[in-house]
């Protein structure tokens, strides 16, 4: 019931902010989309507590943090490797261990993997990703490990810190 409302809540909010109406007949419009997405997740059973994380914020905003100075990080390394005056592009794709405790947190995980610069998560298996890397640098399996670990804390929050 709690997702349910925080999601019918949040929906309501988007469409306000995004329609920037205040009109009675276009506010009552958009209550009643509100209303119909909300029974259709209903009717389709898929609220519950990886469909609507907006109570998992105080776990999710350090995350996408960390992410970002890694995405940053990576930036620079993935503009070194093409400015260099000789070609070092090494292309390889390497399985990484995948140990997640759930399916949001294995998507978090691919996305976050693909989103960083230099590297690209081709395939999703049951206990792998087969993931492109521009250069060897970025193989590292330390690097992987502590992005599985901080997305899966950050997503259920069961892991101690690494």
């Amino acid at each position: 019931m709690i997702y349910g409302t925080g999601l019918a809540v949040v929906l309501a909010v988007i469409w306000w902010v995004l329609s920037g109406y205040d009109k009675t007949l276009l506010l009552s419009l958009g209550a009643a989309s509100v209303v119909v997405t909300m029974l259709l997740a209903i009717r389709m059973r898929i609220i519950d507590r990886e469909t609507v994380p907006f109570f998992r914020l105080a776990t999710l905003i350090p995350f996408y943090t960390w992410l970002g100075g890694e995405i940053a990080k990576s930036n620079v390394a993935v503009l070194k490797a093409a400015l260099k005056p000789e070609i070092d592009v090494t292309p390889r794709l390497v399985r990484v261990p995948v140990d997640a405790q759930s399916d949001l947190s294995r998507c978090i995980f691919a996305n976050s993997i693909t989103l960083t610069p230099g590297t690209v998560t081709v395939e999703v298996e049951e206990d792998a990703f087969l993931v492109h890397a521009l250069t060897p640098d970025f193989t590292g399996a330390d690097g992987f490990a502590e992005m599985n670990a901080r997305a899966d804390r950050a997503t259920d929050g069961r892991r101690k810190s690494s």
